[in-house]
Parts: structure tokens; sequence; C-alpha cells
């Protein structure tokens, strides 16, 4: 069953890993099949290492298995919680990705003091209050609070990126690591300043709306 799908989830899970955002057995991708109303999620305690698409586990948006040779992620509650809640969303990945998880331990945003910042993400990047794990009760904090932003960061517990895609998830997942280690470093160095609303706006429009056709239009090649 969705076979194609499950080698789309393994290899994406397999990318948290070779972009170094997960460790041991943590961490967890998914992705929803709208027309089948099914999940296609990471098992539960299985090393990347060890892991195909044999061994995804693909579970019914009330939680039930359909089929699966694993127990589904830990995390599945949450990811569920959020496909029921938001329809444009077609993959979840949770990681604790070393410096995104440090804003997430003490509880505070990741300021938009970047233009990267304001691309990707459109603004800070927030960070939602604690929830135990095992409920949905992490999916329905994460509603409440991610806004229009691809990521949050859970308070005492880690990162959640969504996307239209599981690419649009993963670049999200690996884009907050990258902006987050960079303003660790930069609140060492001085006192960082946001950038105003105004260009956070442009620079988010022309991201979204403008970015990878300009080299096109300018006659500029690609490669």
């Amino acid at each position: 069953m969705l076979e194609e799908l499950r080698e789309e989830v393994c290899e994406g899970n397999l990318e948290l890993a070779r972009n170094g955002l997960v460790a041991w057995t943590g961490g967890n991708l998914s992705a929803l099949d709208p027309e089948k109303g099914v999940i296609v999620i990471k098992p539960s305690g299985m090393l990347y290492s060890q892991m195909t698409p044999k061994d995804m586990v693909i579970v019914d948006l009330e939680g039930k298995v359909v089929e699966g040779e694993h127990g589904p992620s830990s995390d599945t509650s949450s990811h569920l919680a959020i496909y029921r809640g938001r329809p444009d969303v077609r993959s979840v990945v949770h990681t604790h990705s070393t410096y995104a998880t440090a804003f997430a331990a003490i509880g505070e945003p990741i300021p938009c003091v970047l233009t990267a910042i304001a691309d990707e993400f459109g603004g800070a990047i927030p960070c939602g209050g604690y929830a135990a794990i095992g409920s949905d009760a992490i999916g329905k904090e994460i509603l409440v609070n991610i806004g229009d932003s691809p990521a949050i960061l859970m308070k005492q517990h880690g990162v959640f990126t969504l996307g239209t895609s599981i690419k649009k998830a993963l670049q999200a997942a690996v884009m907050v690591e990258d902006v987050a280690k960079t303003v660790a470093i930069a609140q060492q160095l001085g006192t960082l300043e946001e950038l105003p609303e105004e260009e956070i706006a442009a620079n988010h429009d022309r991201y979204m709306n403008r970015y990878g056709t300009m080299n096109a239009s300018l006659g500029v090649s690609a490669e």
C-alpha cells in the first residue's frame, strides 16, 4: 500500500539524518495522502541507518495503524492533529536540531534579525508553550501558535516544520537550524536588531513570489 509515498517518506527521514538534524532514533517526518485519508510516518525507535521504505507505517487520521510491521512514531498524535487542523499541510517534520532546540529550551522565539529569516519564515520563528508528548496536545499548541510560519519551536521540546510537500517541510527544517545557529552566535557578539516590519514583508514577498524566476528574466543560467 502506498509504495511510492513510503519511499518518499523514508527518503525524507534519511535527509534529516544527512543534514545533521537528528541523532540516534530521534525526530520524524510524515506525509499525508489526502485521497486515502492516511499518513505515512517513520516507525518508533528505529535507527536511520537501518530504515527502509517497508519500515514506514501507515496510519489513518484517527490514529489507527492501517499497515506496518512496526509501531508508529511516538509523535504520531501531534502530526495527526496538525493534518486535521491544517488542510493545506501535506508533510510534517519534527527534530531536536541543536541550535533551534536551544531556543526552545529557554522558551524563546528566534527573532527576525536576518533577511534569510524574513525570506523563509516571514518574521520571527515562534515558540509555543510546553505540551506533553503522546497525545494531540503538542499538535493543538502548534496550530494555535504557528501562524503563517512554516516552522515553530515547542518549549523544552524541539522543532516542528510544516509544508505543502515533503521538500518544503524539509527545507524549513534545514533553514530553521541554519538561522538559529547564526543568531545564537550573533547573540554572543553584540546586540541584535530586528528588521523593520516593512523590510520583513518586502523580503518575504520577493522570496515567495519572485525568487527563482529572477535569474531567468535576467538571462542568467540557473547553473
